[in-house]
């Protein structure tokens, strides 16, 4: 997963998986979902997200992973 942010459009875009989306649907104001082909989601794209999120901040903490071999390129531990 990764973060795209784009300060010219104040847009974040969460890439969830590794495929071609073919389709785009906005679900909330603002907020659209990218599926591929087999209607997967691939990614989240947030308008004006510094109005909508809190980006000053943002914590990955990843208490269980569905395969043990991922490596994580970032976390923070849960106390």
């Amino acid at each position: 997963m990764e973060l795209h942010y784009c300060p010219e459009t104040d847009s974040l875009y969460v890439d969830l998986a590794d495929r071609t989306a073919v389709d785009s649907i906005e679900v909330a104001p603002g907020l659209v979902v990218d599926l591929d082909a087999e209607g997967r989601l691939v990614g989240l794209d947030v308008d004006h997200a510094s109005q909508t999120l809190d980006l000053r901040r943002i914590v990955a903490t990843v208490d269980h992973r569905p395969v043990a071999d991922v490596p994580l390129l970032a976390s923070s531990a849960r106390p």
